[in-house]
């Protein structure tokens, strides 16, 4: 994956692991770096990996 294209909700699902059920539960929440097109999720790589190393991530599995 680079980062200079919009990834779908199943790439990035895929990418981070998780289920996308997961991934639109967080979206619900706000909690994950995202953009609305019409009806559909997109999502840029630099902004979910810099999410994830931040740490925004880790606290929100926690809070499983």
């Amino acid at each position: 994956m680079t980062g200079d294209r919009w990834y779908s909700i199943d790439e990035i699902a895929n990418y981070l692991g998780i289920k996308k059920e997961t991934l639109y539960k967080w979206l619900a929440e706000k909690d994950v770096p995202a953009h609305k097109v019409g009806n559909l999720w997109k999502f840029r790589k630099d902004e979910i990996d810099q999410w994830v190393t931040s740490g925004e991530a880790d606290s929100r599995m926690r809070k499983k």
